[in-house]
């Protein structure tokens, strides 16, 4: 191989990394809002982590790596806020088309960080959800995905059609239903449903499911 050649191959190779570098997107927006409610739509993404903010504010980054543009549009009235991703260019992940299954390959993922004091809703078809120990009163409406509470704060509910969903309840109010998957309490079955309840100062988990597996820790 001559010289020519080798500068050729370099060169090449060189510019396939520039645009696996440069294809990486991130993008934010912070703001601040006296409305109660926050509604997260997760369509277009893979995962999506939900954190409380150290301030007033609420905090929205966007990493996505396969698109040409993509977008966080924040609606605020009424005393609601409604957060949604939007993404233009070509699409590289293979979609299977069945209504509870997907293979997701975009790799787009969101953070959102929300003060404490508000009510957050999220919504979604096939997206993995973690929420770190967030204070907030919390409501996930999902197909498909893997839920991780962490440990349960404040009231939560979970409705999905299949997946997994793991939290540590410590000293929370429990009603646990799923119609094929398992439930398990720090490595106890339980058959179909579990109710637990201590007082009415306990924090609130509900979990409403048909295939989808429920792994609780009261550790």
């Amino acid at each position: 191989m001559n010289r020519s050649s080798l500068e050729i191959g370099f060169l090449s190779v060189f510019l396939l990394i520039s645009v696996i570098t440069f294809s990486q997107k991130k993008v934010s927006k912070i703001f601040e809002t006296s409305s109660k409610e926050i509604n997260i739509y997760t369509a277009g993404l893979d995962n999506i982590i939900l954190e409380n903010s150290s301030s007033n504010f609420v905090e929205v980054l966007l990493d996505a790596e396969s698109y040409d543009k993509q977008l966080i549009n924040i609606e605020d009235s009424n005393n609601i806020v409604n957060i949604k991703f939007e993404f233009e260019g070509t699409e590289t992940r293979e979609v299977i088309f069945r209504k509870f299954i997907t293979k997701r390959l975009q790799r787009a993922n969101a953070i959102v960080k929300v003060p404490k004091g508000k009510v957050v809703y999220i919504f979604g078809e096939n997206v993995d959800i973690t929420a770190k120990d967030v204070e907030n009163k919390v409501s996930i409406y999902i197909d498909n995905g893997i839920v991780k509470l962490n440990e349960i704060k404040s009231k939560t509910i979970v409705k999905l059609y299949s997946g997994n969903v793991y939290a540590s309840i410590k000293n929370s109010n429990i009603e646990a239903i799923t119609k094929t998957g398992i439930i398990q309490v720090d490595s106890i079955n339980y058959t179909k449903k579990i109710q637990k309840y201590f007082n009415e100062n306990s924090t609130e988990l509900s979990i409403e499911t048909i295939k989808a597996n429920i792994f609780l820790t009261t550790q």
